[in-house]
């Protein structure tokens, strides 16, 4: 305050006033501290004296989606380990632009949490500023973030081993749906799973068709569209990898409503294993979401006991079931018994 003061030309206890909105206070003065304070980030806190008395055993999460499945297990992981710890949980549901500058903006009036974590979102440079303002851990979980202790998988990982399992039946016209989050549409498991799938063809002699891949926004939805897209190509592909469950669930709606039989006339592999992916019998790439909520619970108490948080990759596996065969497979060959887990 002592800063914001100065900076306004009034005094501490001018300063106080007009941060405390008191009525014995000029317009003109007001505005000037006012804006002093929004250069120097200062807010008012209630917890102030609770801080300078130590930690407040408590651990903000920012987290972009709250309904979808990926994010509510991320988050029942993280919280079942806090709460065993007796450290409560503030949560920031930034869901659309709108409520992520806002968040970012009012940032120094959180400054009553010991730990912050990030769920699924990537943060920018002046949100990174902003976020370590504020002098307190921070760490991410569901997806690799450079600046912090991070627990995710490896995007590219997964996606090859989803690749790879359609090249390794015989599939050699491979479409690939990706997705892209119109919130985060820059977060990295795009990227990592796009990259496997060309990495994956041109390691196998095969070109990249660039009308076999089809870009949508997050969700089932979506999926049935591209997929509708993928079987307007004069050649269809014989095998479909798409970047979540989600999406995969939707292109076989798709196909099912289109007459075409799944896996003897096309193949399908996502990534997730949703909880649906097992009632659909879709093939798809597990990885183990709730664990990286308890590892990234046991970072903050590792960073809030002095000692040292490493990041973590987590490995995922294939889970081969009934929406992947060789192409051109028939009923009886695809309905021998071949499910299992590598």
């Amino acid at each position: 305050m002592a800063d914001v003061a100065r900076r306004a030309g009034v005094s501490m206890a001018t300063a106080s006033r007009a941060l405390s909105n008191h009525p014995h206070v000029a317009e003109e003065t007001r505005a000037r501290v006012l804006a002093a304070a929004e250069q120097l980030s200062y807010v008012i806190s209630p917890e102030a004296s609770r801080l300078a008395g130590g930690a407040t055993d408590r651990v903000a999460v920012v987290v972009p989606h709250i309904s979808r499945w990926f994010f509510a297990t991320l988050l029942e992981g993280l919280e079942s380990v806090l709460r065993d710890a007796d450290l409560d949980v503030l949560l920031y549901h930034v869901g659309d632009a709108a409520d992520r500058r806002d968040f970012f903006q009012r940032l120094p009036a959180r400054r009553k949490v010991d730990a912050v974590v990030v769920l699924g979102m990537p943060i920018a440079g002046g949100e990174r500023d902003r976020l370590e303002s504020m002098g307190v851990h921070i760490v991410a979980a569901g997806g690799q973030v450079e600046h912090y202790p991070s627990v995710s998988i490896d995007d590219a990982a997964a996606g090859r081993q989803a690749v790879d399992h359609l090249l390794f039946l015989g599939h050699r016209r491979i479409g690939m749906i990706a997705a892209i989050d119109p919130i985060e549409p820059g977060w990295p498991a795009g990227p990592g799973r796009a990259r496997a799938y060309h990495e994956a063809l041109i390691e196998a002699g095969l070109p990249v068709e660039p009308g076999l891949v089809v870009t949508v926004p997050w969700g089932g939805l979506s999926g049935a569209d591209a997929m509708a897209q993928l079987l307007s190509l004069r050649e269809p592909p014989t095998a479909v990898y798409a970047h979540s469950d989600e999406v995969a669930l939707g292109a076989m709606r798709t196909l099912r409503r289109t007459g075409l039989r799944i896996p003897e006339d096309i193949s399908v592999v996502g990534i997730d294993d949703h909880p649906m992916a097992e009632l659909a019998d879709l093939t798809t790439v597990a990885q183990p979401v709730r664990e990286q909520g308890v590892a990234a619970g046991k970072m903050v108490l590792s960073l809030l006991a002095g000692a040292a948080a490493p990041g973590a990759v987590v490995p995922t596996r294939l889970v081969v079931r009934g929406s992947t065969a060789p192409p051109g497979s028939s009923p009886a060959r695809s309905a021998a018994p071949r499910r299992g887990r590598r």
